[in-house]
């Protein structure tokens, strides 16, 4: 089959890889239909060569239709269209038992101290076969797979593998008050997409925060009060501003470790991804420091009393928390890995023809397989109006 493998740092390949096979009973086979590029797939992209081998399949947003079916799986049939969620969750231990199957104890990365393993995610996620490729094996076939039905295009039903419930996810953390507001710092597609749900579940004021063009405009024509960082010295001055002097209720974080600013962290995380694997990832693991500005703006712009919520990935060891200011301002935190089948039975009834969420446009671009590393390079540099790209396959 073909599939999109990582080969170094800003090189990923179109290459011929062997098909996955059935390996445990419960397995099954899914001909891959649409896929996503996701922003974290740009941190593997840039920043954590040191955990991934070349040749490794990315991928962790996608669906598709069930090709072969093991032995033992009764809730799924060869043809069913499925969409896979970007955990590899078992949906019957204690901590899926709690919703919380981002940390599923059946695969939890225990030689690396992490959570549940994650399709196409590098060692420190257990490196585990991604879904930009043309087959997937999904363990788990009869409580993983989210079955949807035949008819409508794969954007309606594409984004539950990751977009839609960690962008929920995102806005229940935040325990936005009904009516309140929130600031949403990054406008890519978590960020773009809480803004929606935010508003959707009646959120009084949201206030979008981005420098990237294109992305402040798709927000701004929904309904988010935007705000483009290259117009303000300080954001939250501004946010403060239109708030009472106060700072929203809510803030989401759904920027993370690449956010702009700190040049210094910026140029120790690209040279901890050029050091040899072995050392690179020690670092990291160790004294890794990511730019924080995001975080520190969001501690600035909650109101005294509020939440902040973080769904933008982040990856120090040792970055500096103003554990004074969080604690002086009485600010509740919140973060993880989205829980995908947590929120689903949430997120469907709104995958209909009336589309409040607006995810039947919400891809910016739909390319062929073939030509996902153009798409990489394009989504890194944020060109050509690039929010959010569907691979075809």
């Amino acid at each position: 089959m073909k599939a999109l493998t990582w080969q170094g740092k800003r090189d990923v390949r179109v290459e011929t890889v062997p098909d996955p096979r059935i390996q445990d009973p419960t397995d099954v086979i899914v001909r891959i239909t649409s896929t996503g590029i996701c922003g974290s797939d740009l941190h593997l992209y840039e920043i954590l060569g040191p955990f991934l081998d070349p040749g490794d399949i990315l991928g962790h947003e996608a669906m598709g239709v069930v090709e072969e079916v093991g032995p033992d799986v009764h809730a799924l049939s060869v043809g069913d269209r499925v969409v896979v969620p970007f955990n590899v969750s078992c949906g019957t231990c204690a901590m899926c038992g709690q919703g919380l199957q981002s940390q599923c104890e059946t695969t939890q990365v225990r030689e690396q101290g992490s959570g549940a393993a994650l399709f196409g995610y590098s060692k420190l996620y257990g490196q585990v076969p991604g879904g930009q490729a043309e087959l997937l094996r999904v363990p788990f076939g009869n409580t993983l797979p989210v079955k949807v039905p035949h008819g409508p295009p794969d954007d309606r039903f594409v984004y539950l593998s990751d977009v839609l419930p960690t962008a929920w996810q995102a806005v229940a953390y935040a325990d936005v008050p009904p009516g309140g507001s929130l600031t949403v710092l990054g406008l890519g597609p978590i960020g773009d997409m809480a803004t929606r749900i935010a508003l959707h579940q009646g959120a009084g004021q949201v206030i979008g925060v981005d420098l990237v063009p294109e992305r402040l405009d798709r927000s701004r024509a929904r309904g988010v009060h935007t705000l483009d960082l290259r117009e303000h010295k300080n954001v939250a001055d501004e946010i403060r501003r239109l708030t009472h002097g106060r700072g929203t209720d809510s803030v989401i974080d759904a920027v993370g470790m690449e956010a702009h600013g700190a040049p210094l962290v910026k140029g120790a995380q690209w040279a901890a991804g050029l050091l040899p694997d072995a050392l690179g990832a020690r670092m990291m693991e160790r004294v890794g420091l990511d730019r924080m500005s995001a975080f520190y703006t969001a501690i600035d712009a909650v109101r005294r009393g509020g939440t902040i919520s973080v769904s933008g990935v982040y990856g120090g060891a040792v970055d500096p928390v103003p554990m004074l200011t969080l604690f002086d301002k009485q600010i509740q935190l919140r973060m993880g890995q989205a829980n995908v089948w947590r929120w689903v039975d949430d997120i469907l009834p709104l995958l209909d023809d009336s589309d409040p969420l607006g995810v039947d446009g919400f891809a910016t671009h739909r390319l062929p397989l073939a030509d996902g590393p153009r798409a990489y390079a394009t989504f890194q540099a944020k060109e050509d109006g690039m929010v959010k790209t569907l691979l075809t396959v």
